[in-house]
Order: C-alpha cells, then sequence, then structure tokens
C-alpha cells in the first residue's frame, strides 16, 4: 500500500475522514502540542505577520498560528478537500485563518509573501520534497522563516524485547503510510542547498505508557495492513491489537517516537 497521504485527494473519503480523526487525536496529545509549542518559541515573527501552513490537514496546527500575537493572518493549505472542510469547521469563531486545497510543490501564492512557511509532519510524504521547499523560499520574504517538523520514523517502536510481534505492526505502518521515513537525517543539507540559513536543528522525544492513543492507532493500522497484504489472519491481527491494550491495562505499554525540527531563515 503507497503512502496515502501523498496522494489524499485520491483516496476515497472513508479513508479520508479515518485519517482526518487521527490527525486531530495526535494533535490533542499534550506532548504533540508542547513539541509544537517549543519549536515555534524560537521564532521571532513582525507584527501582522502572515503564516502558511502546507498540508495542514485538519488546520491544528494553522490554528495555532493564528492565535500567534504577532500573526495577522494564517494560511493552511492541504491537497485533501475532505480535510480542509473539517478544518474550517474547526476553526470556526478564529479570525485571521482561512483554508484552501493546494499543492505544496506549486503554492498557488505570490513571491515574497509570507512571513512564516511551517511543514509539520508533511514533508516526510511529498514525492519531491525539494521542490516543495523551493516553493516555500519563494513565497517567503526575504530573511522570512522555514519550520519543518517531522518524525524520524526509524525510531518509531513498540517493542519491548528483539522479538516483540507488536513490532511488525509498527514496522508495517511506516512502510505503508510514510513515503520518506529516512528525510529528517537528510534535512540539513537539503535545506541549506535550497537557499535557507538553519538557526535551530533539534530532536524531540515522544514516548505514550499509561493512555497511548495515538500509538495505538499505529498498531491498528498496521495489523489491518499486514492482514490485507496476507502475511497475517484475521486471528492474528485482532490477537495484535489485543495485546496492545492488554498491555496499556497491564502497565506494560511502551510507544516512542523520535522528532525533529529545523527553523531556518530565507538566505
Amino acid at each position: 500500500m503507497p503512502d496515502p497521504y501523498s496522494s489524499i485527494a485520491d483516496a476515497d473519503a472513508a479513508l479520508q475522514a479515518r485519517l482526518a480523526s487521527v490527525l486531530e487525536l495526535r494533535a490533542a496529545e499534550p506532548q504533540q502540542r508542547a513539541m509544537l509549542d517549543s519549536y515555534l518559541a524560537e521564532i521571532s515573527l513582525p507584527e501582522t505577520a502572515r503564516a502558511l501552513d502546507v498540508g495542514c490537514g485538519t488546520g491544528a496546527v494553522t490554528r495555532v498560528l493564528a492565535q500567534m500575537p504577532s500573526v495577522r493572518e494564517a494560511i493552511g493549505i492541504d491537497p485533501s478537500p475532505v480535510f480542509i472542510e473539517r478544518a474550517r469547521g474547526f476553526a470556526k469563531g478564529i479570525s485571521g485563518i482561512s483554508f484552501a486545497t493546494g499543492d505544496a510543490r506549486d503554492l498557488q501564492f505570490d513571491e515574497d509573501s509570507f512571513d512564516l512557511v511551517v511543514f509539520h509532519t508533511v514533508l516526510c510524504h511529498v514525492s519531491d520534497p525539494e521542490q516543495a521547499l523551493h516553493e516555500a523560499r519563494r513565497v517567503l520574504r526575504p530573511r522570512g522563516w522555514l519550520a519543518i517538523f517531522d518524525g524520524d520514523y526509524p525510531t518509531a517502536s513498540v517493542a519491548t524485547d528483539p522479538f516483540d510481534p507488536l513490532q511488525s505492526a509498527v514496522a508495517a505502518m511506516m512502510a505503508s503510510y510514510v513515503r520518506n521515513p529516512w528525510l529528517t537525517r537528510r534535512l540539513a543539507k537539503v535545506v541549506a542547498t535550497v537557499g535557507f540559513k538553519i538557526t535551530s536543528l533539534r530532536s524531540h522525544g515522544y514516548v505514550q505508557t499509561e493512555t497511548p492513543a495515538y500509538m495505538l492507532t499505529l498498531v491498528d493500522r498496521g495489523a489491518d495492513i499486514l492482514l490485507a497484504g496476507g502475511t497475517i489472519g484475521v486471528d492474528q491481527a485482532e490477537a495484535l491489537k489485543a495485546e496492545a491494550r492488554r498491555r496499556v491495562e497491564a502497565g506494560e505499554f511502551f510507544g516512542h517516537i523520535s522528532f525533529l525540527s529545523v527553523i531556518a531563515r530565507a538566505a
């Protein structure tokens, strides 16, 4: 199964709706919000700034940007009409925010029109991340800010020993849902080559144990992928999901992913 986020506009409506729910679930998780706040705190925007959230999904990050003191306007774009519809619904009552369908590789905005461009867990799904970064550079004003946050997905794990069967579900999930899981390890060079000067590159650890709602979605989706591919049967798929929940109840669950943030300015 190819990364559905890479062609999300062509995915069936049921899958888009399911992924929309996952995006909001993850965004509401306190550790995820803390990581977002942490890297945004490194950016000093001018008054009445314009911010662009590329690959905004259901608009969770766009909503945060719109409520930053220096931001006059926050725009979120995503190729999925389903995501954009959800984003508009979630953003009702927030001023200075708007959404539109759009492609990261071909931004429909003028040159030098934004003070900040954000890619939050997006570039790993883009078929040509270099082109997306070139477009970000084009629409940013001189000395404008670029913020990238993405998973170092080879680190994704729920394993508690070397032969943990649950890890096979997470591995299947990452192989099927992330086009370029190793992208973060090349970001420093790619960002500099495109014409940005990096001001910060940091690792962020993410752990779920007692209430691992998001990590459980990885196990569930991975088990479904293994089942659909014929690797395991129905009983085995249900057993993986049940084992993950048994560990939660027993206080034995452990899930971890490393994330990376890159803050840079247009040279």
